[in-house]
């Protein structure tokens, strides 16, 4: 898929009402900061939304095609290319950290985390979120060959269980009392449709499923969506951390609580 294509596929899904509620949901988190980061900020979106909220953000991601479409959506903001394990910031020059749709791609999640804690100050905050690439729910009429199809998927990811882990993650990493939701997206439209057809071609690139099979099941999920049938669900994990001003010395963070332990929207 090309840079544009998939620009065009996270502009549909970033306007839909739950994702919008998500990214609301990860500011919360966030809280009050005097200077953010927004890693694998993509075209831009969640930097500018934060800002007009006032909180100062610099977005930074590895893919310098979508830094520049973010630098000219959002000409007043702050884009950088940077790998999330080499940022470009001093030591406790930041007070929060923001990673969405991140963790599964990088090299090294442990050094990522690392890297956040160098770059937070004390009192700082992280929030990271992101989907669980097994757990992917489609219905369809055969569902070994469904199921067939997303494992394909994991092979093609660096690590498809990185949200999963971001509590162990986190405590690995040193943090403490992490807080944990799950975010539950169903969508119904054929704005998934893409999504869908993506899934089967890498598992026909994989020969996880027969070039037969992989048509079958496209031409299955298109009549879906012709007819209102199509049925996707997708949890994405939050977590967050902040680290205690009483707790300088020893850089430990404690989490910032959330409103419910869990959260449920249903995209029509």
């Amino acid at each position: 898929m090309s840079t544009t294509n998939l620009i065009e596929i996270l502009d549909r899904f970033d306007a839909q009402p739950e994702a919008a509620r998500l990214r609301e949901r990860s500011y919360e988190l966030l809280g009050p900061t005097t200077a953010a980061v927004d890693v694998g900020c993509g075209t831009g979106l969640a930097v500018a939304e934060l800002r007009r909220r006032g909180v100062p953000t610099i977005g930074v991601d590895v893919d310098a095609e979508v830094v520049a479409v973010a630098a000219a959506r959002y000409p007043d903001a702050e884009f950088r290319v940077a790998d999330a394990a080499a940022l470009p910031f001093a030591d406790g020059e930041l007070t929060g950290y923001r990673a969405e749709k991140v963790y599964h791609a990088v090299a090294d999640p442990a050094a990522a985390l690392a890297e956040a804690r160098r770059v937070l100050a004390p009192g700082g905050r992280i929030v990271l979120l992101g989907q669980d690439w097994e757990a992917i729910l489609v219905d369809a009429a055969d569902m070994a060959l469904t199921r067939a199809v997303v494992q394909a998927r994991l092979s093609t990811v660096r690590h498809p269980h990185s949200a999963r882990r971001y509590r162990n993650l986190l405590l690995d990493g040193g943090f403490h009392d992490v807080s944990v939701e799950v975010h539950t997206s169903v969508l119904t439209g054929d704005l998934v449709l893409p999504v869908l057809v993506g899934l089967a071609e890498s598992a026909r690139a994989t020969a996880a499923v027969t070039p037969e099979q992989a048509d079958a099941w496209i031409a299955e999920q298109r009549h879906r969506a012709e007819n209102d049938r199509l049925f996707f669900a997708l949890p994405v994990v939050v977590a967050a951390v902040r680290q205690s001003e009483a707790e300088r010395g020893g850089g430990h963070l404690r989490p910032i609580k959330p409103e419910v332990p869990s959260t449920h929207h249903t995209i029509r």
